[in-house]
């Protein structure tokens, strides 16, 4: 099992994504919308919204550097482990805060205004249960590790980040996750599961990002 969930899943989960997005694209490009509700319940999202896609975005930074950044190179810049987990744990704490506030608040909204319940369908339960779960076992791990729960000898980059980096490299090393915390591979398998279920989700309008927006009159909403 060892070998499916770390040499195969992740690319099973990233063909989907692909492959899905595409085919999604190609039979129904009306469909990439996140159905806006704003005019159902506008006054809930000026928080909401910003505040979960700005710590999705910072949380999005830290692990761009913490995976892909190799720890030989920040040693060799002079950056030592210490520092490195000072400066994580700095932005990654606010970062996951807002991620996870951001999420509930809008859960909160969709979920607890009749309205919104109305006009949310299965797949939209389904994508709240599982960013949950992925943002739970995220920031749950990312507190543990620091407070020693998860034992002295782990490193998060001298197993996850250089598992992921062999996966992108088409040569998964799956011996090097064999003594990762369980909540870390929790965490791996929910961005897998949300790789599979991206091209058939709402999720798949960040793909799309309206680069004539900033320049575009306004849309307005009327009450009436």
């Amino acid at each position: 099992m060892s070998g499916f969930f770390w040499g195969a899943l992740p690319y099973i989960a990233i063909t989907v994504m692909i492959v899905g997005t595409a085919y999604r694209y190609w039979t129904g490009e009306r469909g990439w919308t996140t159905k806006s509700s704003e005019f159902l319940a506008k006054d809930s999202l000026k928080v909401a919204g910003p505040m979960f896609h700005l710590g999705l975005f910072m949380a999005l930074g830290g692990h761009i550097i913490g995976v892909l950044v190799p720890k030989t190179l920040t040693d060799g810049v002079g950056i030592s482990e210490h520092l490195y987990h000072i400066i994580a744990l700095g932005g990654g704490i606010p970062a996951g805060l807002l991620f996870f506030g951001g999420f509930f608040l809008l859960m909160r909204r969709r979920f607890d205004n009749p309205k919104m319940k109305v006009n949310t369908s299965t797949m939209d339960g389904v994508i709240y249960a599982v960013l949950g779960l992925t943002i739970v076992t995220g920031f749950a791990g990312t507190l543990l590790n620091a407070v020693g729960l998860l034992g002295d000898d782990f490193n998060y980059r001298e197993t996850i980040s250089p598992w992921f980096r062999s996966v992108l490299a088409m040569s998964p090393d799956v011996s090097l996750m064999e003594n990762v915390p369980l909540i870390f591979k929790a965490h791996m398998i929910m961005w897998m599961i949300t790789a599979i279920i991206f091209p058939f989700t709402r999720l798949r309008h960040c793909l799309c990002f309206p680069f004539e927006y900033f320049a575009r009159s306004s849309i307005v909403y009327r009450r009436k």
